[in-house]
This record gives structure tokens, C-alpha cells and sequence, in this order.
């Protein structure tokens, strides 16, 4: 008798190439999968997520699913699962025994990301790579008035990835904010799911108003543009966090 297990995780994505699992790379996907197999006898594992973040991304709140050929006490696998995971830098925080029908991709009714942006001329030290460095000062009032026009349901071909295998541009973004904490912004966004690389599009356009360099309808005038080539600089990975997903029954 299998066991379907759902994990909740976080990690550092700076030494990876992305969640996806890759010939000779180092992934999330790839670790976790070696890890789960540790624990199945050595057989195969296959570990799928809510979000395939891209190299460097990081996650607080990333969702999988496995299935052990042979079951185990639910109690004891996030320590052991971290056990074989060591010394990469990634966490599993919980685990839950779900149905077999439980899929943490195709099940998520939402998706919750955060951007992380630091506003000052010195280099970064201990933040490197966890954070966007900008040194510029950003109006953030403004930032807010654009990211408005995002808000609902658009055709986000501007904002979308020119690799995404999306077969729609078209998303509903159910949330959008951008606010200051000292000399730090951070852009929060929900939605059912996102385009490859959305979140990081609007983010560089986003800042672009920030800077001055457009007036906040400029973002309006983008998106209507459909228009890949008419989006602003695609925000680096280093900011972004797959922060939380959700399903309609919290496990």
C-alpha cells in the first residue's frame, strides 16, 4: 500500500538552476527527489511542485507531492527528509499524508509571490542574492497607482516570458502591492497562477515608474500594447519568493 505525501517547503534558491530537475545541474526538484528515494528503498521517487520557480528564485512556501512505495510514519519524515537533504539549503517544515487525488500543482486554487527590493548605493554583504540592490531612491506612492492597472483579469503577452508555455497570456491577478518597510520595498501579488516570468516583469516596470523614468499610466498603456518587446527590465531572480499556495481544503 503507497502513500501520498504532501510537503511543505522553503529554500534558498541561489546554488540552484531552478526547481525543475536537470541533467548534471543541481535542482530542488533533483534533491528532494534523491532524498525521498532514500527513504523508499532506493527506488525513484518522483517529487512534484505547486510552482516550478527559475534558478535563484527562492521559496518560503513551496507545495509537493510524493508517493512512498511503502508507508511511513508521518511524524518522523520532515527530519528525515532534512536528514538526506543536508547540506543543501532547503527545508522541509511539514508533512501531511493527503488522498491519492491530491495533486500540488493541479489542485492549487492560488499562488502567493513577494519581491524584495533594497534601496541603497552599497553593495549588498549579507543580503546577496536574497534581495534586488537598487540605488535608486523609488516613489513607491507611484509604484502603487501603477500596479492598479494590473489588477483583474488582462491579456498579459507583455508581461509575459517569450519561452512560457502558457496556452493563454490570459490571468487574473487578485492582488497587487507595493509598500516600504525603512529602506526596503516589497511588491506582493496573488493569483490562481501565474505566466513564466510575470511576476518579474512587472516587478522591472513597476520600478521603472518608481525611478521617475515613466508616469504610472505608462504600465496601462504596456499591458494594452500587448507587446513583449514594449515591457520594462525583467526584474532578477534574486528578489523573488514563492511566498504561499493555496487550496480549497487547508491540509
Amino acid at each position: 500500500m503507497s502513500q501520498r505525501l504532501r510537503l511543505l517547503i522553503e529554500y534558498d534558491g541561489r546554488p540552484f538552476y531552478g526547481w525543475q530537475r536537470q541533467d548534471g545541474q543541481p535542482t530542488v526538484q533533483g534533491a528532494l527527489e534523491r532524498a525521498a528515494a532514500a527513504l523508499n528503498g532506493g527506488e525513484p521517487v518522483l517529487v512534484q511542485g505547486a510552482g516550478r520557480t527559475d534558478a535563484g528564485v527562492h521559496a518560503t512556501g513551496q507545495v509537493a507531492h510524493l508517493t512512498l512505495s511503502t508507508p511511513r510514519p508521518v511524524r518522523k519524515l520532515p527530519d528525515a527528509l532534512n536528514y538526506h537533504l543536508r547540506p543543501n539549503p532547503i527545508a522541509v517544515l511539514a508533512v501531511e499524508e493527503v488522498d491519492e487525488s491530491f495533486h500540488a500543482r493541479f489542485s492549487a486554487t492560488g499562488r502567493a509571490y513577494r519581491y524584495l527590493i533594497q534601496t541603497r548605493r552599497a553593495h549588498l554583504t549579507f543580503d546577496r542574492g536574497l534581495v534586488w540592490r537598487t540605488p535608486f531612491d523609488l516613489d513607491v506612492h507611484a509604484m502603487q497607482e501603477a500596479a492598479q492597472y494590473l489588477l483583474g483579469e488582462h491579456d498579459f503577452t507583455t508581461f509575459r516570458d517569450a519561452a512560457c508555455q502558457a496556452k493563454s497570456p490570459v490571468k487574473t491577478l487578485d492582488t497587487l502591492e507595493v509598500f516600504r518597510l525603512a529602506d526596503r520595498i516589497e511588491i506582493t501579488t496573488t493569483a490562481r497562477s501565474f505566466l513564466h516570468r510575470q511576476v518579474r516583469s512587472i516587478t522591472g516596470s513597476l520600478v521603472e515608474v518608481g525611478r521617475g523614468m515613466h508616469e504610472p499610466g505608462w504600465v496601462k498603456e504596456i499591458l494594452e500594447a500587448r507587446d513583449r518587446t514594449a515591457c520594462g527590465p525583467v526584474a532578477p531572480a534574486d528578489g523573488l519568493y514563492l511566498e504561499r499556495v493555496m487550496y480549497d481544503e487547508e491540509i
